[in-house]
């Protein structure tokens, strides 16, 4: 007796596309940052801060740098123009330091190989992100850039990372997110993709990734790929 089969599916990879935070994963922006933070306070006769001080809190934009040289709050009348004057500042000097993590730009090509591709989401808004892509060689590489002002939302509310999925042509499970804020690891979870923690990032000493819920951390870029070829 003949025994019907059925045509089995091609097999494929568990995950197709890799989303990363920019500022504190992908690249190294605490330099050009904190040097605008310093402009700003130098203008006002404020001591400029040290580096160290600086880039932990980079991840968290520049509400929170402003935070950090002024210490005022958003509803103060001088928060405001403080925070365009640096925003102001970074845009014209959106790269002079900035450079890819040591590892990147190696993982990036990996991935490519492998048939994967690779995209960005981020909080930093489009005016700023689209040019600093651009500066440092990843805009034509990128399979989707969501910045802050994509959607409506921003992360951690997943409607920025299910957008970037839609753009790389990828389901949410198919996707991993790799980020260096505990914003970063909520919004890929709620979206239902993998999380990994870039513990190479801007994390202050006073944060815990390990309670963030990731789903691992990685010290170098490199370990990423090993992480995905122990989950493909």
């Amino acid at each position: 007796m003949t025994r019907l089969t059925h045509p089995q599916p091609a097999t494929s990879h568990a995950l197709r596309t890799i989303l990363f935070d920019l500022d504190g994963t992908l690249a190294d922006t605490a330099p050009d940052l904190a040097f605008a933070l310093n402009a700003v306070l130098q203008e006002q006769n404020r001591t400029p801060l040290l580096f160290e001080a600086i880039r932990p809190v980079v991840s968290h934009g520049a509400t929170a740098l402003i935070r950090l040289g002024f210490q005022i709050e958003p509803n103060d009348t001088t928060f405001e123009p403080l925070r365009l004057r640096l925003l102001d500042i970074y845009r014209n000097h959106l790269a002079q330091h900035t450079r890819l993590f040591p590892g990147i730009e190696e993982l990036l090509g990996a991935i490519e190989q492998r048939g994967m591709n690779w995209g960005v989401v981020t909080n930093k808004p489009a005016w700023l992100t689209d040019p600093l892509l651009e500066q440092i060689g990843l805009a034509e590489r990128a399979a989707c850039v969501v910045s802050g002002d994509t959607v409506a939302e921003r992360k951690p509310h997943p409607a920025p990372m299910l957008h970037a999925c839609h753009l790389a042509g990828s389901a949410a499970h198919e996707c991993v997110y790799v980020g260096d804020a505990a914003r970063d690891i909520e919004a890929g979870k709620r979206a239902g993709m993998k999380t990994l923690v870039a513990l190479f990032g801007y994390i202050g000493e006073d944060e815990q990734p390990d309670r963030w819920g990731a789903d691992g951390m990685i010290a170098h870029p490199a370990e990423l790929l090993d992480w995905i070829t122990a989950h493909d």
